[in-house]
C-alpha cells in the first residue's frame, strides 16, 4: 500500500513539474519574440541601410539573437553556440565536394543527441524553456547554406535546377555574416529557416529590390521603384496571432489533451468516442502553431524581411518566410495540399537538401530525414513512414485517375469556355494532379 502511495505522489509530482515548464516554455517564448517584435521595428526605423553599414546591422542582429538564446535557455543555448562553431569550422577546412555531407552529418548527428538526453537521459528534468526548437531552426539553416555553399563553389551552373543555381552561395561567408544569418534575433526562437542569399540581401538593402526585379514591378503599374512598407502585413499577422491565441486557450480549456491518458477514459469511453475526442483535441492544437509561426513571421516582416514580390492586383506581399497557409489548411481535400501549406518552409528545406539531391528513393528518404529531424518519439517515425505510403498510394490514383480521366477532359474542353473548363475540371476530382492538366 506504501509503495502504491508513493508511486502515486511521484507521478503527481512529475505532472505537476511537466507542467510548470510548460506555462514557463510558454511566457518565455511570448516574452522573447514581443521584445523581438519591438527590436524589428526599432531595426527596421533606426538601423536600415542607410542609416547603418551591413557589419552594424550584422552584429546587431547577432548579438541579441545571443542574448534572446541565453535569457530563454540559460546555459543550455550552449548548444546551440557549440552546433553553430563547430559547423563555421568544418564550411572552412572541408573540402568543397562534402562540404554539404559533413556539414549535415554533424548537425543532424548533435541535433539526435540532444534529442536523446533531454527525453531519455533528463526525462525532461531541464528546468529552462527546450532548446531544441532553436537546435532544429538553426540545423536547417547550416545544411542549406552547405548546400548551397557546394553549389555554388563545387558544381557547374549547367548541374543545378534553376532554383539551385538562384540560391548559390558563389563564396564562404564571413565569421559575422555566418553568425547573423544563424544566429539573428528574428529568428533564433521560432525561425523560420531562410535562404542565405536573401539574408544577407536583406542586411544590406538589397532584398525588396531585388524581389521586385524577379517580379518586373514595371509591369505591376508603378512608373518608379516602390517602397513597400511591411506595416501593414505585420499588423494583420497580430491579428491573427491574437485569434489564434484565443482559440487555442479556449479550445484546450474546454478539451485538455491529458484526458486521453485518464484511465477512466480509456477503460469506459468506447473506442469510437475516443478516436473522435483525439480527433478533436489534435484539431484543438493547431492554433498554439499558427500562433507561434505566425508571430515569428510578423517580427521578421517587422525588421523589414520577408518580402517576396507583387502579386498580381499589385498589392505588395510579405509571405516569402510564411510558414502556413491557414485557410488553405483548412480546406484542404488532399493529403498533399494539407503538407504544402503546413510548416512551409521545413518542406522547403527537405526539398532543397534530401528531395531535390537524393540519387534513389527521394519520397522514402524525405520522410525519413523529416522523422529524425522531428525528434525520436515512436509516433515521429509511426507518422512519417506512413506519409510514405500514404504519397505513393495518392501519386498511384492519381495516375490512374488521369488516365482515365484525360481523355474525356481533352474531348470535353476543346468544345467548352475555358472558365466553364476550369470549373469542371475540379467538379470532376478532387485530386490535384487534374487540376494542372493541359487543357485547351
Amino acid at each position: 500500500m506504501c509503495r502504491i502511495l508513493e508511486k502515486l505522489r511521484n507521478n503527481f509530482r512529475s505532472r505537476n513539474r511537466l507542467q510548470m515548464l510548460t506555462v514557463m516554455n510558454w511566457i518565455n517564448f511570448v516574452a522573447c519574440q514581443l521584445f523581438a517584435l519591438l527590436a524589428a521595428f526599432w531595426f527596421r526605423i533606426y538601423l536600415s541601410p542607410s542609416h547603418a553599414s551591413s557589419a552594424v546591422r550584422h552584429a546587431f542582429a547577432t548579438l541579441f539573437g545571443i542574448y534572446f538564446a541565453v535569457f530563454c535557455f540559460g546555459w543550455y543555448s550552449i548548444h546551440l553556440f557549440v552546433l553553430v562553431m563547430m559547423n563555421y569550422g568544418i564550411m572552412n577546412l572541408a573540402s568543397i565536394p562534402n562540404i554539404h555531407r559533413y556539414s549535415f552529418v554533424v548537425a543532424m548527428g548533435y541535433l539526435t543527441l540532444c534529442h536523446i538526453s533531454r527525453i531519455y537521459i533528463f526525462h525532461y528534468g531541464i528546468l529552462t524553456t527546450d532548446f531544441s526548437g532553436p537546435l532544429m531552426i538553426i540545423t536547417q539553416k547550416i545544411t542549406t547554406l552547405a548546400c548551397q555553399l557546394h553549389d555554388g563553389i563545387g558544381r557547374q551552373a549547367e548541374e543545378l535546377t534553376a532554383e539551385q543555381n538562384r540560391l548559390a552561395v558563389k563564396s564562404r561567408p564571413s565569421l559575422l555574416e555566418y553568425l547573423s544569418y544563424l544566429l539573428n534575433f528574428m529568428s533564433i526562437i521560432a525561425g523560420p529557416c531562410s535562404n542565405y542569399k536573401d539574408y544577407i540581401a536583406f542586411i544590406e538593402g538589397r532584398h525588396v529590390h531585388m524581389k521586385l526585379l524577379e517580379v518586373n514591378w514595371k509591369q505591376k503599374g508603378y512608373d518608379r521603384l516602390p517602397d513597400p512598407s511591411p506595416t501593414g502585413a505585420v499588423m494583420y499577422k497580430l491579428c491573427i496571432t491574437l485569434v489564434s491565441l484565443i482559440l487555442f486557450l479556449t479550445l484546450t480549456k474546454n478539451f485538455p489533451m491529458a484526458y486521453i491518458i485518464d484511465n477512466e477514459f480509456l477503460d469506459k469511453t468506447p473506442f469510437l468516442s475516443r478516436l473522435g475526442y483525439l480527433y478533436v483535441v489534435t484539431q484543438a492544437a493547431k492554433p498554439k502553431y499558427y500562433f507561434a509561426w505566425t508571430l515569428a513571421d510578423a517580427v521578421n516582416n517587422a525588421a523589414g524581411y520577408g518580402f517576396s514580390g507583387v502579386d498580381e492586383r499589385g498589392t505588395f506581399r510579405w509571405d516569402l518566410l510564411s510558414n502556413l497557409n491557414i485557410w488553405n489548411i483548412e480546406t484542404a481535400t488532399s493529403f498533399k495540399m494539407y503538407i504544402e501549406n503546413w510548416n512551409i518552409q521545413t518542406a522547403a528545406w527537405l526539398k532543397r537538401v534530401c528531395y531535390d539531391r537524393a540519387p534513389w528513393y527521394p519520397t522514402a528518404l524525405t520522410f525519413i530525414l523529416s522523422a529524425l529531424w522531428h525528434g525520436i518519439y515512436p509516433g515521429y517515425y509511426f507518422t512519417f513512414l506512413t506519409g510514405i505510403l500514404i504519397t505513393l498510394a495518392a501519386r498511384a490514383v492519381c495516375t490512374f485517375h488521369c488516365s482515365l480521366l484525360r481523355p474525356l477532359l481533352d474531348t470535353i474542353s476543346c468544345q467548352l469556355h475555358p472558365h466553364m473548363v476550369k470549373q469542371l475540371v475540379p467538379a470532376v476530382s478532387p485530386l490535384s494532379c487534374l487540376c494542372r492538366l493541359d487543357v485547351c
